[in-house]
């Protein structure tokens, strides 16, 4: 049975059998794949540029085979890799090639294992495929203490937060600053805080609209935990604790985290002035050092 009942003369006809049939209409599993024409699209380029240099680079008799005399290939071979990383050889072929393929974490996964790729670079395996790595080990770990203590080498107040935005260490200033949070007795969640302590309603100038934009900037934070039990509890808590945490919440607003001016009604020094400047810490992504320094405006005068 032919794909066309009446083919003009000279053209060629794509039977069932026909190979490009079969390989338009293959499927694997878990794996969906689009043809959307002969050119690779930009990001699977960079997946499949990283992918071969990892494979090429790559020693054969650290993963017990043997080299060969008529091994041309530098490194591994697409069929060794498959094998290793219990794959199509056919799909990650496509994936080299820059195909538009869509690779699913788990995929990512066991090549990622199979190659036994470092920490760095399977961080980079996950990025440039725009995934998620499920087994993310960042916040099983904590920074050591000379990076914790670094807050006390800091002139103004500053704190570090974990994932769950859990100050975990923060300088005496920040502790004065933030009665109710960073005192010896205080919630050390900044969510609890400003949402159930009332000295930070008090504390925070125009708390309304900076609680609203904190609720917008943990929620796309946290995107990538949404699995976590720890942020679900969090969430949940706060939810059924705080009607003005439901109404943030409710609105779905989603803000990526800047600095800027901050300013603070302190019950006993008075109005401060403060620019935030937040940073990740190298190594330990799901930490972030906040600091608090004098306002431009207050410098100039």
């Amino acid at each position: 049975m032919s794909v066309r009942s009446s083919p003009r003369q000279g053209a060629e006809v794509k039977t069932l059998a026909h190979p490009w049939y079969r390989f338009k209409n293959t499927r694997y599993a878990g794996i969906k794949t689009t043809m959307k024409g002969t050119h690779p699209i930009a990001p699977a380029l960079s997946l499949s540029a990283f992918l071969r240099a990892l494979r090429e680079r790559q020693s054969p008799a650290d993963f017990g085979l043997a080299a060969g005399p008529r091994r041309r290939t530098p490194g591994l071979r697409r069929e060794e890799v498959a094998q290793l990383c219990g794959l199509s050889v056919t799909w990650y072929t496509w994936i080299e090639q820059g195909r538009d393929v869509s690779v699913s974490a788990s995929a990512l996964a066991r090549l990622a294992r199979g190659l036994r790729l470092s920490s760095a670079e399977r961080g980079y395996l996950f990025e440039v495929a725009g995934r998620r790595d499920p087994e993310r080990p960042g916040h099983r770990d904590d920074p050591p203490e000379e990076i914790l203590a670094c807050v006390d080498a800091i002139d103004g107040p500053a704190y570090i937060l974990d994932r769950t935005w859990s100050a975990r260490r923060w300088n005496a200033k920040a502790s004065l600053l933030f009665a109710g949070w960073l005192d010896d007795d205080g919630e050390k969640n900044l969510l609890r805080y400003i949402f159930v302590r009332p000295e930070a309603r008090s504390l925070i100038l125009d708390w309304s609209s900076r609680a609203q934009r904190v609720v917008a900037e943990f929620r796309a934070a946290v995107t990538a935990y949404s699995d976590d039990p720890d942020i679900r509890r969090l969430v949940e808590e706060l939810r059924l604790g705080s009607s003005d945490f439901e109404r943030c919440w409710e609105t779905q607003g989603v803000l990526a985290r800047e600095g800027g001016e901050r300013a603070f009604n302190h019950p006993t020094v008075g109005l401060l002035h403060y620019q935030q400047v937040s940073l990740s810490l190298a190594g330990w992504p799901d930490y972030r050092l906040t600091m608090l320094l004098p306002a431009p405006s207050l410098r100039d005068r």
